[in-house]
């Protein structure tokens, strides 16, 4: 936890001076998504709250607006803890990022796009993958698929999938072997990137809903054995 919290301090900065409890959620949100607290980590009121520099009360909202969103639960005397996921509610982010995710690219409108966030994350996941960083190249995946919504031009559909996304990596994190979860969908990014730019943004389609039903059956075929009801 001592790690979690050096980083958190470096986050201090965003708040500015009138820090709020979104601000805060957002902030943790973020650390969640990025993989700074696994499934099952308690979270220390007086250690973050210390941090962050804020409030108790401040704090506790931002837990509360976190819990709404099924990254944490509130367990009686014991604190709030990040969220350990189930097989159903694997599926059920998937079903979603399947609806969103092919939807936006489906709406498209007439090439050319821009890409360059999109092709910013696939080089993202090649760096991290020469390095052999696979839980970096977790974190550009997720990278890729929130720039992909971002092609909507839609704040509502980003604010929707900011916690869908976060949920995804803690599902991630149950995973035993990161490299054989995200490796092979390293060249399928590369292939969703290059149909949008040459504008065939049905075969982009294609490619992602064949590439989200594989991953799906992966990750619940890992929680399924490690993962007890």
């Amino acid at each position: 936890m001592a790690e979690q919290l050096t980083a958190l301090a470096d986050d201090r900065a965003l708040l500015g001076r009138t820090s709020t409890a979104e601000r805060v959620s957002d902030i943790l949100r973020s650390r969640i998504a990025d993989g700074y607290f696994p499934p099952g980590t308690r979270l220390s009121e007086d250690g973050i709250g210390g941090a962050l520099g804020v409030s108790r009360n401040t704090l506790r909202e931002a837990f509360r607006l976190l819990t709404h969103e099924r990254l944490l639960v509130h367990e009686l005397n014991r604190g709030v803890f990040v969220r350990v996921l189930t097989v159903e509610d694997v599926e059920d982010i998937y079903r979603t990022r399947s609806l969103v995710e092919c939807a936006v690219v489906r709406g498209l409108g007439e090439p050319p796009y821009l890409l360059d966030g999109v092709a910013a994350a696939v080089a993202e996941g090649e760096t991290a993958s020469a390095g052999n960083d696979w839980k970096a190249l977790g974190t550009a995946n997720i990278h890729f698929h929130r720039e992909l919504v971002a092609l909507a031009g839609s704040e509502r559909t980003d604010e929707l999938m900011r916690s869908v996304f976060a949920e995804l990596r803690l599902a991630f994190h149950v995973v035993d072997d990161p490299r054989r979860l995200h490796e092979p969908y390293l060249a399928r990014n590369r292939q969703i990137l290059q149909a949008l730019q040459t504008g065939d943004k049905r075969e982009a389609e294609r490619l992602l809903k064949t590439y989200l039903a594989d991953s799906l059956e992966r990750v619940v075929e890992v929680y399924r054995r490690r993962v007890t009801p």
